[in-house]
C-alpha cells in the first residue's frame, strides 16, 4: 500500500523525533517506524469501513421514521437505495475485511456515531447524492461511482477538522495520512467498478518496500553525524541556529538514500526531498534543500562515495 513516497516521509519523521530527542537507539526507532507503517493500513481500512457505518446510519434513520406515531410520507415510504448500497454490502460480506477491522479496532463505535449521522445528513444535502438516489439505475458500478465521489469528497472528510481532530485523538500516527488513504479507497473502489473484486492490501506497496524503509532509516541514523559533517563542510558561513532542522535532517537522510541505494537515480533522491521539504519545512527550504543535497551528493560522486549502477543513474 504504501509508496517510496510515503515511506521516505515516514522515515524522515522517525529520524527528526530520534535527532531532536537525543536518542540513538536503533532499535526503538525500527519498531516507531515498522508501527507507523502499519498504523497507515489501518487507517486505510477504518475509513473504508465508514462505508459500512453509512450504511447503518441510513437504516436506522429509515427504521425510526418508520417507527414514528404519525411518520411523513417519505418517512413512511422511504427511499431504500443508499441503504441497499452494494458496496457496503461487498465490505460487510467479506470475512477479510470484517476480521481484519474487528481485530485491530477499526470499526465506527457508538462514539463516533454523531460524525457519521452529521456526514449523512451532509452527504444528503449533495447534488450528487440526490441525482444517485433519484436515478432508476441500480448497479454495483453505480454505487461505486457514489462512494469514489463520497471518499473524494474533501469537505466530508480530508478537510473536516471534526474528523482530523478524531483521528489524531484514536492515533498520533494518523496525522497526515488521511489524504493517501483517501486516495487509496478512491482507486480501490476504481477497481471495484471496473472487475467486481477489491484488492485487499498488505502495508508496502512492493515486497521489497520493507527492506528499504528499514535500510533508508538504518543508514541515516547510523552515519547521521557523518553526514552531517558533509552539511557543515559545504555550507558557508554555516550557523547551526539558522538552519531549520528538518532541512538539516532530510538532507542527511538523502545523503544516506544515495549512499546506501545504487540503483536510485541521484535526481530521483534529490526531488524527492525537496519535495518533501515543501510540506514540512519553511517557505525557502526547497531551495537550500535542492541545492546542498544536490552540490553534496555530485561531490561524493566525483571522490567515489556514491557509486551508481546502470545507465543514465547519475544525471537522469
Amino acid at each position: 500500500m504504501l509508496n517510496r513516497r510515503l515511506i521516505r516521509i515516514k522515515v524522515f519523521k522517525v529520524l527528526y523525533s530520534s535527532v531532536t530527542s537525543g536518542s540513538d537507539s536503533l532499535i526503538e526507532a525500527e519498531k516507531t517506524l515498522n508501527y507507523s507503517c502499519e498504523k497507515t493500513l489501518h487507517l486505510y481500512y477504518f475509513m473504508l469501513n465508514a462505508a459500512v457505518a453509512l450504511r447503518n446510519a441510513a437504516l436506522a434513520r429509515i427504521e425510526t421514521g418508520l417507527m414514528k406515531f404519525n411518520p411523513t410520507p417519505e418517512e413512511r415510504n422511504p427511499n431504500r437505495k443508499f441503504a441497499q448500497n452494494r458496496v457496503s454490502a461487498y465490505l460487510s460480506e467479506d470475512p477479510r475485511f470484517v476480521k481484519f477491522c474487528e481485530d485491530h479496532g477499526l470499526t465506527w463505535s457508538e462514539d463516533l456515531s454523531s460524525f457519521i449521522k452529521k456526514t449523512l445528513q451532509t452527504l444528503s444535502s449533495r447534488d450528487y447524492f440526490r441525482e444517485y438516489m433519484e436515478s432508476e439505475e441500480s448497479s454495483m458500478a453505480q454505487d461505486c461511482s457514489l462512494f469514489i465521489k463520497i471518499f473524494s469528497d474533501l469537505e466530508l472528510f480530508e478537510d473536516n477538522e471534526d474528523l482530523a481532530s478524531t483521528l489524531e485523538d484514536m492515533s498520533v500516527f494518523w496525522t497526515d495520512d488521511l489524504g493517501f488513504a483517501l486516495s487509496a479507497i478512491v482507486r480501490n473502489l476504481e477497481l471495484l467498478r471496473a472487475h467486481g473484486k477489491m484488492p485487499f492490501p498488505s502495508v508496502f506497496l512492493k515486497d521489497d518496500d520493507s527492506e528499504f524503509a528499514v535500510e533508508l532509516l538504518r543508514a541515516a541514523l547510523r552515519n547521521y553525524g557523518k553526514y552531517m559533517d558533509k552539511v557543515v563542510a559545504n555550507t558557508s558561513n554555516w550557523d547551526p541556529d539558522r538552519v531549520v532542522t528538518t532541512d538539516l535532517v532530510l538532507i542527511v537522510q538523502g545523503i544516506a538514500e544515495a549512499v546506501r541505494f545504487p540503483n536510485i537515480p541521484l535526481k530521483v533522491t534529490i526531488n524527492e526531498y525537496v519535495e518533501i521539504s515543501k510540506f514540512y519545512s519553511t517557505n525557502n527550504s526547497k531551495v537550500f534543500v535542492n541545492g546542498l543535497l544536490d552540490r553534496i551528493l555530485r561531490n561524493m560522486v566525483d571522490t567515489g562515495e556514491i557509486v551508481k549502477t546502470g545507465r543514465g543513474l547519475i544525471e537522469n
